[in-house]
C-alpha cells in the first residue's frame, strides 16, 4: 500500500486525517547468529521492508490499536495497565503504554493508531520487535523525547522482558550508524535475497532448549576457570583445553559455534570495512556451516537451498538465518544474479523437495523516521 492509501484508511476508520505518520524498517541479521543474548556482536542491517505507523492524539483519553494485517481492533484506557492475551499482536505495542505508565508518566492525550507491515508473512524480520519499535519511536517523538540518545530517555529504559534488540538493557532504535552507512556504501550493486522454504520454525521443541540449557552450563564452567568478559577472548585451543573435562559433546559443539560465531563477526566488520566483500561472503558460509555442524538447528530443506545459493556465480554469501529448524534463507547477490538465482535455486528446491519457495528482493532501508 501506498502512504496515501494508508492515509485513506485512517481517515475512513477515525473521521479524521492523521497528523503523523512513522515507519521502522524490518532488520535482519547477515550474519552473528544465535549469539544475541550472549554477546553484542551480531551484524545487523535494516531493510527496505518494514512497519508503518499513522496516528492523531484524541480528547477521548483512549488508545485506539488498529492494524490492516490483522483482524483484532481494541480500545483501551489511558494510564491504565492492561495485559492483553498472548496471542494477541497488540501486546507489543501496549508493552509501550504499559512502561510508560509503569514510570509514572501520565498522558494527557489519547491516541487513534493504524498499524501496517509490509514484511512478507514467514519471514524472519522482527516484526514484533518492529511494532514496539515504532510504538517506541512515535511516543518520544510526540511527548518531545530524544530519538538520538537512546540512553537519556527516562522510559523505555532496562526492558530485558519486553525487548530484544541487540544490547538487552537499552532499546536500541537503529543498527550502529557507522556499520549501516557502510553496508549502504559498499553494497551498491548487491541486493539481499531471502529465500523462504516454507518449512515453520520447530524452535519450541524441546531439543532446542535443552541446547540451550546446556550451553550456559558450559558457560558457567568456563566462566570459573576464566572470567569471560568478551566470548572472543578464548582462542580454540584455549577453548578445547578448557572443555576436555565436560562429558556433553552436544552442548561443547553448541558454545564452540557462539564462540566461533563472535570471532567471525567481527572479522566480517573489519573486512566491510575494508571493502572485502569475498570474505565478508566466507565468513557467512562459514557462519551458516557452523550452524549446521556445531549448533545443529539447520533443517535438511534449508541446508539445501544454501546449497544450490552456494552454486550460482554472482552469489557473494548465503545462510540460514533466524532460530533455524526451518524458515528462511539470506543470500547477498549482485544484481545481476537475482533473476539467474531466483529461476535455479527456486527450481530445484521445489525439484528436491515438492515445496514451491518465495523470494523477496530488500534494498537497505532507513532507520526509524517520520515521514510527516
Amino acid at each position: 500500500m501506498t502512504v496515501q492509501e494508508l492515509k485513506s484508511a485512517f481517515t475512513f476508520e477515525y473521521n479524521i486525517e492523521p497528523d503523523s505518520i512513522y515507519f521502522a524498517s524490518g532488520r535482519i541479521n547477515l550474519i552473528g547468529e544465535c549469539i544475541a543474548r550472549l554477546d553484542d556482536s551480531i551484524f545487523p542491517t535494516v531493510l527496505s521492508y518494514g512497519i508503518y505507523l499513522l496516528l492523531r492524539k484524541n480528547n477521548d483519553k483512549c488508545i485506539k490499536f488498529w492494524s490492516l494485517n490483522e483482524p483484532e481492533a481494541i480500545n483501551l484506557e489511558v494510564n491504565k495497565l492492561i495485559q492483553r492475551p498472548v496471542n494477541s499482536w497488540i501486546k507489543h505495542p501496549l508493552n509501550v503504554f504499559n512502561q510508560l505508565i509503569n514510570r509514572g508518566i501520565e498522558l494527557t492525550y489519547g491516541y487513534d493508531m493504524l498499524f501496517w507491515g509490509n514484511i512478507p508473512t514467514g519471514v524472519e524480520l522482527s516484526a514484533t520487535e518492529g511494532l514496539e519499535l515504532i510504538t517506541t519511536f512515535a511516543l518520544r517523538d510526540q511527548l518531545n523525547e530524544s530519538n538520538e540518545n537512546k540512553t537519556s530517555s527516562n522510559f523505555i529504559h532496562n526492558n530485558k522482558h519486553y525487548f530484544s534488540f541487540i544490547n538487552w538493557d537499552i532499546i536500541q532504535l537503529n543498527p550502529p550508524i557507522e556499520i549501516h552507512e557502510r553496508i549502504t556504501s559498499e553494497m551498491i550493486d548487491v541486493k539481499i535475497v531471502i529465500s523462504n522454504t516454507h518449512t515453520p520454525h520447530r524452535f519450541n521443541t524441546a531439543p532446542y532448549y535443552q541446547r540451550i540449557s546446556e550451553c550456559k552450563l558450559v558457560f558457567e564452567y568456563l566462566d570459573k576457570i576464566k572470567p569471560l568478559h568478551d566470548l572472543d577472548e578464548l582462542s580454540e585451543d584455549e577453548f578445547n583445553s578448557m572443555v576436555v573435562t565436560i562429558d556433553n559433546p552436544t552442548a561443547i559443539k553448541a558454545v564452540y559455534h557462539i564462540i566461533s560465531e563472535v570471532h567471525r563477526t567481527k572479522k566480517a566488520a573489519i573486512a566491510l570495512k575494508e571493502g572485502n566483500l569475498t570474505l565478508f561472503g566466507m565468513l557467512m558460509n562459514a557462519s551458516h556451516e557452523s550452524l549446521r555442524e556445531n549448533l545443529e538447528i539447520v533443517s535438511p530443506e534449508v541446508d539445501y537451498m544454501v546449497a544450490q545459493a552456494w552454486s550460482i556465480d554472482g552469489v557473494i554469501g548465503s545462510r540460514m538465518t533466524g532460530c533455524g529448524l526451518g524458515g528462511c534463507t539470506i543470500s547477498l547477490v549482485k544484481e545481476e544474479a537475482i533473476d539467474i538465482f531466483i529461476e535455479k535455486v527456486g527450481a530445484a528446491y521445489e525439484s528436491q523437495t515438492g515445496i514451491k519457495p518465495e523470494f523477496y528482493i530488500a534494498e537497505i532501508g532507513d532507520s526509524a523516521c517520520k515521514l510527516k
